[in-house]
């Protein structure tokens, strides 16, 4: 009798709760026999992740980097004093732009209009990730304003969300991750900010995956506004967190030993920070002529359709109606007398579900 007309007895089905012994399943392979000396134990040699986590290296580091880290500093500084007074709405917008491109970098990849009806009406589409949706909603709150991560470990719970949670080692954790980074008071908080960033994944404070990315990166950003204008400083206005994505994701590229990823580190939020100072320059421009063209309308909707659309990227007309409070035909009606002035431009094409946003 050949192997193939071997019979079976019992039952042969991936169900069979009486499986036969391994060396009666005579379709198996045999063993791969191999020399001591060929034996491979990893198919590629480990990363070491302790390199990143050297002091020593991020002080020699900063020292190389004090142009670069004035330049960024002194941006930041520039944008801080024009976000005391453009409002909450021009915060929110550069937090919503900001987000939406971190989203991109987690995987995610919200566009700024479903991150705007989201955010503004809870609406979302039949293909959209409503986990996806959520983490770019905390991630705007936290942008937006409010404590920050810094302080007690029960603060940077609260700023996390983690006040319930049934990891009984996460407030160890969070400690510990929390005193190596306020230990490193010789960096600037820039860079005291990219190690939190680094010890995050170390410490393992988020499970691995876009959740792990999105808390990391919001931190940093936060913590970094935080050590440079300090904690107090965000009830008065201004800039809350550091701009880090607005002109691209190199600043997180961590390649390259310490000294290149800090250099990038700093290049990418200076950029960032620039985006952010012209956005609000463009925006400048578009209100004062959206003041002149609108003066002559009668009510309350017009100026307060230009302040919706000023603090939202993207607007459609039931986030202008829950926004404004006005009626619906009152807002479509002030939206197209912004559409003939040029103020506005129709993103859709089409007639229904239209989004709007400012033509600057």
């Amino acid at each position: 009798m050949t192997p193939i007309q071997r019979p079976l007895s019992g039952p042969n089905s991936p169900s069979d709760p009486n499986p036969a012994a391994e060396e009666d399943l005579w379709f198996l392979p045999g063993p791969v026999e191999l020399e001591p000396d060929e034996i491979v134990r990893a198919p590629l040699p480990r990363a070491d992740r302790t390199v990143l986590a050297d002091p020593a290296e991020w002080v020699a580091a900063q020292g190389a980097l004090a142009v670069p880290l004035a330049r960024a500093a002194t941006l930041f500084g520039a944008l801080d004093e024009r976000l005391r007074g453009a409002g909450e709405g021009a915060r929110q917008r550069l937090a919503l732009l900001e987000v939406a491109e971190l989203s991109w970098h987690a995987g995610d990849r919200i566009t700024p209009d479903r991150l705007a009806l989201w955010v503004a009406l809870r609406l979302a589409g039949a293909q959209d990730d409503a986990q996806a949706l959520t983490r770019a909603g905390w991630a705007v709150r936290r942008m937006a304003g409010g404590p920050g991560p810094g302080g007690t470990v029960e603060d940077l719970k609260s700023f996390l969300g983690r006040q319930e949670t049934g990891d009984a080692d996460l407030p160890g954790r969070l400690e510990d991750w929390r005193e190596a980074v306020a230990i490193e008071d010789a960096l600037h908080p820039f860079l005291r900010a990219a190690r939190g960033l680094v010890l995050w994944d170390l410490a393992e404070v988020s499970p691995r995956g876009p959740a792990a990315t999105v808390e990391a990166l919001v931190t940093a950003a936060r913590l970094a506004a935080e050590g440079a204008r300090g904690r107090s400083a965000t009830s008065s206005g201004g800039a809350v967190f550091l701009p880090l994505l607005l002109a691209g994701p190199q600043a997180l590229r961590r390649d390259g030993g310490v000294a290149a990823w800090l250099a990038r580190w700093l290049d990418g939020a200076e950029q960032a920070t620039l985006a952010a100072l012209l956005h609000l320059d463009r925006l400048d421009v578009w209100r004062a002529r959206a003041g002149r063209r609108l003066a002559g309308l009668s009510g309350r909707t017009p100026p307060r359709l230009a302040d919706a659309l000023a603090a939202w990227p993207i607007l459609s007309a039931p986030m202008a109606e829950a926004i404004t409070g006005a009626s619906r035909a009152a807002v479509q009606r002030n939206l197209d007398i912004m559409a003939e002035a040029g103020l506005i431009r129709e993103l859709t094409g089409q007639g229904r579900f239209r989004m709007w946003a400012a033509k600057m």
